[in-house]
């Protein structure tokens, strides 16, 4: 079972170089019954699939250990022949992308998160919002209690253990990055990091860590034609974030991030994970990309960055200064609420203002002259 708002953001060629386009899950959207599946035992696993328009199919792929279940796979199918989505497109047909996710919870409970998930799959990024999901259920409904997820925070139903400290510190301090190579400013950066390790101790239990950056922390990096690289280097760990260049749409990207850390307490004490094939905090070269609101970077099963208060912009840097400002969709999104708001607010006093304005004419009629 599933509930969740989904849009998705695309990149595609046309004869004039690449263009974007975006578009939501829409309310006609219908579980493909074909391809969908609860799965069976020892055989195979829980499947499922989501069709909307012509030839749109976003799939779930399910899997379980003895204590979580998770969506390992995502996979999304779209129609570069839908002129409404992808005009003058250079490829014609059904394209497909699909990428593993950090969506996970434990058996027999509810997977919840109220914030935006991003899942990025080489040109297509897929942002789930207000999911309520769940897998392997024991009847027809979700279970009452929730596995909240990272960008939520820690779920209210878990009490971490005493004495031991709480794995989730505080919110990370925002801090300014700046690389320079030969011809001056290839990177400017405000932002604060936070790192989120799954490993295992030496005593075999699992444990997730929230690290955060800190300001005393090394910053270094590279520049050159087409990757960009900002390094942060504490005691025990080197964070390496790439930004890659789209020469033919003129796009900047966070495409790679790579980290090397060393766990004292973890049974295998050095952890590296990489992910190469990412399309975060993107912007067209000369602008800078802006989000306040927390993005959540999925790297590998073991990794994933969380990125709060975001500015950065990347290759073209005038004057050690930010550019114009591209806006996050999560942040537009939050902005509608309130636009809403004003809008209904200032239709309601409109109408106040022509009901009275009738009521007055109508007392102040008077007599008319025969």
């Amino acid at each position: 079972m599933a509930n969740f708002s989904a849009s998705f953001f695309t990149i595609y060629e046309t004869g004039h170089g690449s263009k974007n386009s975006t578009f939501e899950l829409p309310s006609s959207a219908e579980v493909l019954n074909s391809n969908s599946s609860c799965g069976r035992e020892n055989v195979s696993e829980p499947i499922l699939t989501i069709a909307f328009g012509s030839g749109y199919l976003l799939t779930l792929n399910f899997t379980r250990n003895a204590t979580r279940y998770s969506v390992q796979d995502m996979y999304f199918a779209y129609n570069l022949s839908d002129t409404q989505h992808f005009l003058n497109a250079s490829n014609k047909g059904i394209h497909s992308v699909d990428s593993s996710t950090d969506i996970k919870a434990d058996i027999n409970k509810t997977y919840r998160c109220l914030s935006a998930i991003q899942v990025h799959m080489g040109n297509v990024t897929v942002t789930l919002s207000d999911a309520t999901i769940q897998a392997y259920l024991l009847n027809s409904n979700f279970s009452k209690e929730e596995t909240r997820c990272t960008q939520d925070g820690p779920s209210p139903t878990t009490v971490p253990p005493s004495p031991s400290p709480p794995l989730v510190p505080t919110n990370p301090t925002v801090i300014k990055y700046n690389v320079t190579g030969e011809n001056g400013t290839c990177l400017l950066a405000s932002m604060a990091l936070q790192m989120n390790i799954t490993y295992m101790k030496k005593d075999n239990m699992t444990v997730t860590r929230a690290l955060n950056i800190s300001p005393n922390d090394t910053a270094s990096g590279s520049c050159s034609p087409h990757v960009v690289t900002l390094t942060v280097e504490s005691k025990n760990s080197i964070l390496d974030l790439k930004f890659g260049m789209n020469g033919s749409s003129s796009l900047f990207f966070l495409q790679e991030v790579r980290l090397n850390m060393t766990l004292p307490d973890a049974n295998v004490s050095s952890l590296m994970a990489s992910n190469q094939s990412l399309r975060a905090l993107q912007a067209t070269v000369g602008n800078s990309y802006k989000c306040n609101t927390e993005e959540h970077i999925f790297v590998t099963k073991e990794f994933s960055l969380n990125v709060f208060s975001v500015q950065v912009q990347a290759f073209k840097v005038e004057s050690d200064r930010f550019g114009s400002v591209e806006e996050c969709m999560q942040d537009g999104n939050n902005m509608l609420i309130p636009i809403a708001v004003g809008g209904a607010l200032a239709g309601l006093v409109l109408i106040v203002l022509i009901a009275y304005l009738i009521g007055r004419k109508r007392s102040h009629a008077g007599y008319q002259t025969i």
